[in-house]
């Protein structure tokens, strides 16, 4: 299946959004946050890709009442509760967790090492939830992270990393953001933290045409949605018999 048509329409929402948050900001009060945030603390900016795979999965043969997008607070092992993106539960069954995620400029540095340990404290919070019974009788839950990354120079420049004492592992040397995103999201696959990643960069001017960029074919949105609609379908099939 091809879902480019509808990525790029997620796509645009996306900058859209974001772009009439960063003029609406303080439209009231007078004041605007400082920096990007102005067009973050207004939310919603995701919806597009949220509501994608919602019907995504209703056309892989889930209904509609088993798809949760508000009611998405899932419990813990080191922590109560944790908030997802998109839940999918059926029949008493936690079938899919998915975490939405965007970064956009002026500063990659501090915000890219906060996704990372945000997206592993999520991943080995829920999976030790799931060891330690916490969502029986559920089989292993889909987990799937998307990142859109806004595609401009100083996500895609080299930066030096620091080794004041122990040398990096050489494939993180002389790389860009974009670079090291790519990297990430091949690991949390192979240490299966995830059963799906996406990676995806789009720049401003473009993105609000519904323009992409996508770097790796194994973590391309195709390959991220075809997983999970496999996953659902085959639970549809299985809830039918």
């Amino acid at each position: 299946m091809d879902y480019r048509n509808g990525l790029s329409k997620a796509v645009k929402y996306f900058w859209t959004v974001r772009t009439q948050q960063h003029k609406k900001q303080g439209g009231v009060s007078g004041k605007k946050d400082a920096g990007n945030r102005r067009a973050v603390t207004g939310g919603k900016h995701l919806n597009g890709f949220i509501k994608l795979l919602a019907e995504l999965l209703s056309e892989a043969g889930l209904p509609d009442s088993t798809i949760h997008t508000t009611a998405t607070t899932l419990p813990g092992y080191f922590r109560p509760t944790k908030n997802w993106d998109l839940v999918v539960v059926a029949d008493d069954q936690l079938l899919a967790s998915i975490e939405f995620k965007a970064h956009v400029g002026p500063s990659f540095g501090n915000n890219f090492n906060n996704r990372v340990e945000e997206a592993l404290g999520n991943s080995t919070d829920l999976l030790t939830a799931y060891r330690e019974g916490k969502f029986n009788p559920s089989q292993k839950p889909w987990l799937g992270w998307l990142m859109l990354l806004e595609d401009n120079p100083k996500a895609t420049s080299a930066v030096r990393v620091d080794e004041p004492h122990f040398e990096v592992f050489p494939e993180f040397k002389a790389t860009s953001y974009a670079k090291r995103y790519e990297l990430f999201c091949e690991r949390l696959l192979r240490e299966r933290l995830y059963d799906g990643t996406c990676l995806i960069l789009s720049d401003r001017k473009g993105g609000l045409k519904g323009r992409f960029y996508e770097p790796n074919s194994e973590f391309s949105f195709n390959t991220f949605a075809t997983s999970l609609s496999a996953h659902a379908m085959a639970y549809s099939k299985m809830r039918q018999k």
